[in-house]
């Protein structure tokens, strides 16, 4: 499996799940309308609480990244479930106010700091482009 998860992170395992899928997704490590492992078996291969896997999937599903179906389990909806709407951009805009809040305190320029924003949007983009996922 293409995820790893970091036990002593800040970060909830299942935002990591998430997180990490949603980056599959960009990368083309997943694709629109492959089936995510069962809730079960993804809990076994991280070794981690099934519930934690049902949280991300749980996420995954009403932010409109997966279907969760009966028998296939989660499959990957295609672009236009997720689209960015207005919710996104709040959520977007609450998410990088404390980073940076953060890096003002810390000194960072905002040249530097819109230069980090731009090397990760270009590095995503790109391998995007050149993706048929949509």
């Amino acid at each position: 499996m293409w995820m790893t998860i970091d036990l002593n992170s800040e970060i909830p395992i299942y935002s990591q799940i998430r997180n990490q899928i949603i980056e599959g997704i960009v990368t083309g490590s997943v694709r629109t309308n492959d089936s995510l492992p069962s809730v079960r078996q993804f809990a076994a291969d991280l070794g981690i609480n099934l519930h934690t896997v049902n949280k991300a999937y749980n996420l995954l599903k009403q932010e409109g990244f997966v279907q969760v179906h009966r028998q296939k389990g989660a499959v990957v909806n295609p672009p236009d479930s997720y689209r960015a709407n207005d919710e996104y951009y709040t959520n977007v805009n609450e998410a990088l106010r404390p980073i940076i809040a953060e890096s003002l305190c810390r000194g960072v320029a905002r040249e530097d700091f819109l230069n980090i924003c731009e090397r990760i949007y270009e590095e995503y983009g790109n391998v995007k482009e050149g993706d048929n996922n949509g």
